[in-house]
């Protein structure tokens, strides 16, 4: 009997604790957490029940029964249906480049309150008559991400912008992945705009915003590698394997990348980033936006539906039109000496295949050979600079301020003599 009073104790010290107020909050406590994650839940499946309704709604309007799509890639499989549907825009192929540097900058302008310089706007519409992508750098706030989606709102085609994680190392980041447990493939965003671009001609524009916050060359690898292929032989391999349900585009588990579609990263410079590597950049167009335009009376300008083949004709025209004068080839070829006598740094074919393409089209756009050899010579071949040692730049940097004063003429290149006024300052 002595035995049992220890466990009477325990239960009368036990009952005396729920019986009393601090124990009647905790109820109050627990009943009131209970109640709220019963609302939340109810909330979410509404809100998750209102977007599924949505979706439903769009497929039945478009004669699509979603319970019939089995395959695993679903959003592909609905965009092969939606396919039969679609219509192209009708597209204002009478432009010249002209044309669209000028409209563009009244565009941003006047529709959108976005200002930049008629330099910047040329470089930029250039820049994407000589590579799919685009690198744009500079200060916070210089308006790099809004060029690259004004762009998109002014040829009527939305950019789609997909923000850079940090974690991201491989492929699957940026294009999705095969779930295992599902056997479904869990669709990315670029992987849905790639196949939607696919026989269009529309041009599509691609927004990595931050591209640096993560390592460039891990998980955009593969595009950079197939952007040295012949526009027909580039193919990003989605899966290993082919399903008999898997959507029309997907070739034996490929897709081709179409030309139709540009990237455009946005890039800051600061210590929560990665440095771009030279193979990102020898690939890449770079734009530097490194201050804020004028304002200016903006013409009203609505948007321009330009065609992926107009904007390729008007490029390959300029290229046939125009041409590197000899003079300039000369004065190119006295600095890329100098450069490699007493830099021991030089531009490989790749930077001169750029070079002699972008002239062309900047001047096509209604700029001037000096002001495109500027730009070109400024960031790509005078950023070799930086990763020099500060001795060697102190030693040499009076006589490549004299050889462009001699070369270029006095004044002349400006891009070129302030990112030489930025390695004397860095290396003093």
């Amino acid at each position: 009997m002595e035995s049992l009073l220890p466990f009477g104790t325990l239960f009368e010290s036990l009952w005396e604790f729920l019986s009393s107020g601090t124990a009647v909050t905790l109820y109050f406590v627990i009943l009131f957490l209970c109640i709220a994650g019963l609302i939340g839940t109810v909330l979410v499946m509404v809100k998750t029940d209102e977007k599924d309704s949505q979706k439903s709604g769009e497929l039945a309007e478009a004669g699509i029964d979603e319970d019939e799509i089995t395959s695993r890639f679903h959003s592909l499989s609905v965009m092969d249906i939606m396919r039969e549907r679609y219509q192209p825009p009708m597209f204002d192929d009478d432009l010249q480049l002209t044309d669209i540097c000028r409209d563009f900058r009244n565009f941003a302008a006047y529709r959108l309150g976005l200002f930049y310089s008629e330099e910047d706007i040329r470089k930029f519409v250039a820049g994407l008559g000589v590579s799919h992508l685009m690198v744009m750098q500079g200060l916070s706030g210089t308006g790099k991400t809004s060029m690259a989606t004004a762009f998109g709102s002014y040829i009527g085609n939305m950019s789609t912008v997909i923000s850079v994680q940090p974690m991201w190392k491989e492929r699957s980041d940026i294009i999705g992945y095969f779930n295992e447990f599902t056997k479904r493939f869990s669709e990315g965003t670029l992987l849905k705009k790639l196949y939607e671009a696919r026989g269009t001609d529309e041009i599509y524009v691609v927004v990595l915003d931050e591209m640096n916050i993560a390592r460039v060359e891990y998980y955009f690898a593969d595009f950079l590698s197939q952007m040295e292929l012949n526009p027909e032989n580039r193919y990003l391999e989605v899966v290993s394997d082919t399903w008999p349900d898997d959507p029309v585009l997907l070739e034996h588990g490929r897709l081709r990348i179409p030309e139709n579609v540009w990237f455009i990263g946005t890039a800051n410079n600061d210590d929560s980033t990665f440095a771009i590597s030279d193979k990102v950049y020898d690939r890449a167009m770079i734009m530097n936006l490194d201050k804020k335009a004028e304002l200016f009376e903006p013409v009203a300008t609505m948007e321009d539906r330009i065609s992926f083949t107009h904007f390729t004709e008007l490029v390959t025209r300029a290229k046939a039109e125009y041409r590197l004068s000899e003079e300039m080839i000369g004065k190119i070829q006295a600095l890329d000496r100098f450069l490699t006598e007493r830099f021991r740094i030089t531009y490989g074919n790749r930077i001169r295949r750029q070079m002699e393409e972008y002239v062309p089209v900047y001047l096509a756009c209604g700029g001037t050979e000096e002001e495109a050899v500027d730009d070109m010579l400024a960031k790509k071949v005078l950023r070799k600079l930086d990763g020099l040692s500060p001795a060697l730049i102190r030693y040499s940097i009076e006589d490549l301020f004299d050889l462009f004063s001699t070369v270029f003429g006095s004044g002349a290149m400006p891009l070129c003599l302030d990112s030489l006024d930025r390695l004397r300052r860095n290396a003093s």
